[in-house]
């Protein structure tokens, strides 16, 4: 895996939450508190996570086969997934039939001290582990918000692991909150409830990983800065005079597809026409190294054909570009597209 894969922010969350899981677990036997096995599950299910971060980062180095001639590049994307899904059922659910469990049959909490000095531990554990999550995220981040960072990275650990980390640490309040009122007022039930906001929480991040790693499967195209990148350097104004239109897609965080129909001159041999491909190529390549597997099919540019809708390979599919508008015939507004629908 790559650096911005943030395998230090991965390792760094799994440790911390494997010597948490244990801490939780030990208060658990000692206390009897629901909380504290809720967030030991929660603990164990995110050490698990990491440990599905790490495997798919490794399977996604593979080389291509005949039989996946692109390669394992989304596999990264697949064991985000998978993440999302352990984190609903194993984390969330369990977590909010435990407080379920614990309001309709409330009891004291036994030795206060440990759930209370485990969840001490614990959150400062979590503040490290989220602090090197966020300081590999700056890495990459740029000028972007938060939020716009974990809908449009093309990447699915360091988002996986931030939101991981911070569900942990409110989570780790709650619980810290639930022990503190059971234990203020003597009612068990609010032990309970904390414990079930833990569920909840938990719940809800797991459906906005599966939203998020759901747009990365189907296939994202570049982002915008990227697009235009690819459209500044496939363009010389002499070999290739225009885009006539363009689709790229993501074969995996690292790994770019782009595939375009360019106009080149009438008058051009097919030698001619083959270096100016290759020229272009290389430009493209220059200009994103991302951008691994390029195909280029020449053409002539038709400006009446286009107006009419029936320049070749312009109007074949809805949503084709006609060609008229250089930001249209680009696909200037792909990148745009898949964000703006839901990731």
């Amino acid at each position: 895996m790559s650096a911005s894969g943030g395998t230090k922010a991965i390792v760094a969350a799994l440790a911390a939450n494997l010597s948490i899981a244990v801490a939780k677990f030990v208060a658990f036997l000692f206390s009897g508190s629901s909380s504290m096995l809720a967030e030991s599950v929660h603990s164990l299910a995110d050490s698990g996570n990491q440990g599905l971060l790490l495997l798919g980062g490794k399977r996604a180095k593979r080389e291509a086969t005949p039989e996946h001639p692109f390669g394992y590049g989304r596999e990264r994307y697949i064991y985000a997934f998978l993440v999302s899904i352990v984190l609903f059922s194993v984390g969330g659910m369990f977590a909010v039939y435990e407080g379920y469990e614990k309001i309709k049959h409330p009891h004291e909490i036994e030795a206060w001290y440990w759930p209370v000095g485990v969840l001490v531990f614990a959150i400062i554990a979590e503040i490290f582990s989220f602090r090197t999550a966020i300081k590999e995220s700056n890495l990459t981040r740029g000028d972007r918000s938060w939020t716009e960072f974990v809908r449009r990275s093309k990447a699915p650990e360091l988002p996986v692991v931030l939101l991981e980390d911070l569900g942990a640490l409110v989570g780790l309040i709650l619980a810290l909150g639930g022990v503190g009122l059971a234990l203020a007022t003597g009612n068990g039930v609010w032990d309970g409830i904390g414990t079930l906001c833990i569920g909840i929480l938990l719940i809800l991040i797991a459906i906005v990983l599966a939203v998020e790693t759901k747009s990365l499967l189907l296939g994202e195209s570049a982002g915008l800065e990227d697009v235009e990148k690819i459209k500044a350097a496939m363009v010389d104004g002499d070999t290739v005079t225009r885009i006539i239109h363009m689709r790229t897609l993501h074969l995996g965080p690292e790994e770019l597809l782009v595939a375009a129909k360019i106009a080149v001159r009438h008058d051009e041999t097919a030698a001619e026409v083959a270096d100016a491909i290759n020229a272009a190529e290389n430009r493209i390549r220059a200009a994103v190294p991302i951008a691994r597997v390029i195909y280029l099919e020449p053409d002539i540019y038709n400006a009446e054909a286009a107006a009419n809708g029936s320049n070749p390979g312009t109007a074949a599919a809805p949503g084709t570009a006609t060609g008229v508008s250089t930001d249209k015939a680009t696909g200037t507004d792909e990148g745009a597209a898949a964000k703006d629908s839901g990731h």
